[in-house]
């Protein structure tokens, strides 16, 4: 029991640096908004790299975000019923989720690993003039966010699983 509750941990570990790390990157999309909002009310001007780098910027938020999201209890949650379940059944709840959470980000892994593959192998970039390139390196963060989600799943199922035993 001792080594899956180190799993967990590290895992744990693992996610909150690339949340953290990522949540450095807020910073960054607030600027590179306010100076495109900036630049085209007040100066009728705009570049089209800048408008793309919004969404470079904000895909790596999402994709690593919904870990950290996860990890903290940030995400969403309906917790009408789940309030009057006892400790055991709520933890039970929480496996079960953990688990469809983990086939979801298999099925998506699997489901986006060609796409990221034809997108290397085309050399993929922007199909707007004066937008950025090397769109692929962005597609990449698809199976690697979703790897991230599935080990913060796993973790989560771990330590649900050992309070569940404790209650």
């Amino acid at each position: 029991m001792q080594s899956i509750e180190k799993l967990a941990g590290g895992i744990d570990a693992f996610t909150d640096l690339v949340g953290r790390l990522t949540s450095w990157l807020s910073l960054g999309i607030a600027l590179v908004m306010g100076a495109n909002v900036l630049l085209r009310y007040a100066f009728s001007y705009g570049f089209i790299w800048a408008q793309e780098l919004e969404w470079h910027i904000f895909v790596p938020i999402c994709l690593f975000g919904m870990s950290y999201a996860l990890q903290h209890k940030e995400h969403v949650r309906v917790d009408v019923v789940f309030q009057y379940f006892s400790e055991r059944n709520k933890h039970r709840v929480d496996i079960v989720a953990a688990f469809i959470s983990m086939t979801f980000c298999v099925i998506v892994i699997w489901l986006s690993i060609p796409y990221v593959y034809q997108s290397w192998s085309i050399g993929e970039g922007t199909a707007n003039p004066g937008g950025i390139e090397y769109r692929y390196i962005i597609k990449s963060l698809i199976p690697i966010g979703f790897a991230i989600m599935f080990m913060q799943s796993l973790s989560e199922a771990i330590k649900s699983y050992l309070a569940m035993r404790r209650a």
